[in-house]
């Protein structure tokens, strides 16, 4: 499979993965092997240095390239605040922006999200900002430097896969940077549709963390990712309105 390029940086696998909702951290190292995962993401509030059983850190091989997010930021001067600790923590340059206000549905707050895509950007970092699919804000995002857009298929942890699949196709049409379904992916088969409408990558948590066996679901994940991707640079076939028939229907039992 061709990379996976993000801020000048090479990815084998297509599929991000993140580190809620586990039934145990155990889980996390059985699943990246499994799914060939190469980006994990996670919050910040979540890292607890003082407590080695508890720091999530210890659970993620060195090889993994972390992509700490700024979940908890209701604005765009925290989820600044947030990326600069994660920096100052080792956590590498990786920054996905999450800037949420709305409890009910955790939408995105695109405005702020892209002011801190803006800041962040001109620091240094390589910004994948997690937004409501909008064609304007993703053009504004890669103004501001965004490495990446990262739009929700449907909200995060529905797994009602993607809803907002007309949106997101007008965005990977139209907009020149790497466009990663995230949020409400919820079976493999809606990874595969993704890559197939030309993403350029998934992430997917909710439905690896909360299976009974995420090591064997992550693999599924991957293999759908790969499936999708092959489909999409093979170039499917159109579709039609009616029938068309395999094979000649003339010269046969009938001449016509």
């Amino acid at each position: 499979m061709d990379k996976l390029i993000l801020g000048g940086v090479e990815f084998e696998s297509r599929l991000l993965t993140g580190t809620g909702k586990f039934s145990s951290k155990d889980e996390i190292p059985k699943m990246l092997k499994a799914s060939e995962s190469q980006i994990i993401t996670m919050a910040l509030r979540r890292v607890n240095f003082n407590n080695s059983d508890e720091n999530i850190l210890n659970y993620i091989p060195k090889n993994i390239t972390l992509l700490p997010n700024t979940s908890g930021a209701r604005n765009a001067e925290e989820a600044i605040k947030i990326a600069r600790i994660a920096r100052a923590a080792g956590c590498g340059d990786f920054i996905k922006i999450e800037v949420i206000n709305d409890m009910k549905y955790l939408m995105p707050d695109n405005a702020e999200t892209i002011k801190a895509t803006k800041v962040l950007a001109d620091e240094g970092f390589i910004v994948l900002p997690y937004m409501t699919p909008d064609l304007i804000a993703g053009q504004r995002l890669k103004e501001a430097g965004a490495a990446a857009v990262m739009p929700l298929g449907s909200p995060i942890g529905s797994n009602r896969g993607i809803e907002t699949k007309a949106m997101i196709e007008i965005m990977i049409e139209n907009i020149d940077l790497p466009i990663i379904v995230d949020a409400g992916i919820g079976k493999p088969s809606q990874a595969a549709e993704a890559m197939e409408m030309g993403a350029a990558a998934v992430l997917v948590n909710t439905a690896i963390a909360c299976s009974p066996n995420p090591a064997e679901m992550g693999e599924a994940f991957a293999l759908a990712v790969k499936a999708g991707r092959m489909a999409y640079k093979a170039k499917m076939a159109e579709e039609s309105r009616y029938a068309n028939a395999s094979s000649p229907l003339t010269g046969f039992l009938h001449n016509n």
